[in-house]
């Protein structure tokens, strides 16, 4: 499993930013409100800046930075508070690059429990962690690569899996004929009208849609 303790595993930074590209176009097609998505990406974070951020509604939070060459991963898991290192060891020997972010907004306020970053040679580094716990297993698993990991994270949050036609279905969740488009995306292609809704047969929000798909930077053709 990815984590801290297993930086091998990590993908590079080219193909992470391609991971979370595609989380957060998914998060967008399948939430039509932005405050409840897990996953969302702004390529015109700052100059030369992209941010990708994951926050769960429990307080849990991931915040990443793109840089031309480099990236950093500050990650928040409530649950191990109590066991990890300090923000000084987290952060010892990383390069100054990453400084603004990791010690200014809105990383400070949401606080470290674990930190990872690239170096010059595109390799993750970590500073001095513990050997406890520190939650990176359960939040940067979504990075394995594989659009599978996501469909079964989002099965229960995103979609209504009602079969019998009179049972009541839920109105907000989406109503998925194929979940062939998530691999779809995965691949960087580009995104139609007809994949969004083999996500969700009753999607109409395309306005909305389309903004969220500029911010991310990601291509579609709705014509």
């Amino acid at each position: 499993m990815l984590s801290t303790k297993n930086l091998q595993l990590m993908p590079n930074k080219d193909d992470l930013q391609r991971i979370c590209k595609a989380i957060s176009v998914l998060d967008a097609i399948f939430c039509d409100e932005w405050e409840f998505r897990y996953y969302s990406y702004n390529s015109k974070w700052a100059e030369g800046e992209e941010f990708c951020e994951m926050r769960d509604g429990s307080g849990d939070h991931m915040l990443i930075l793109f840089l031309k060459n480099n990236c950093i991963i500050n990650g928040l898991a409530k649950e191990y508070c109590s066991q990890v290192a300090s923000k000084e060891d987290l952060t010892l020997g990383m390069p100054e690059i990453y400084n603004d972010f990791i010690f200014g907004e809105p990383v400070s306020s949401r606080g470290t429990d674990f930190c990872l970053w690239t170096n010059n040679g595109g390799e993750w580094e970590v500073g001095n962690i513990r050997m406890n716990d520190d939650g990176s297993e359960e939040l940067l698993n979504i990075f394995d690569g594989n659009p599978e990991t996501y469909i079964n994270w989002a099965y229960e949050y995103f979609f209504d899996h009602t079969q019998d036609e009179d049972e009541e279905e839920d109105d907000y969740k989406a109503k998925p004929t194929s979940f062939e488009p998530v691999f779809e995306i995965y691949q960087e292609k580009k995104l139609t009208k007809e994949m969004v809704l083999l996500l969700d047969k009753n999607f109409d929000d395309w306005k909305r849609l389309e903004e969220d798909l500029k911010e991310i930077n990601y291509h579609y053709d709705f014509n």
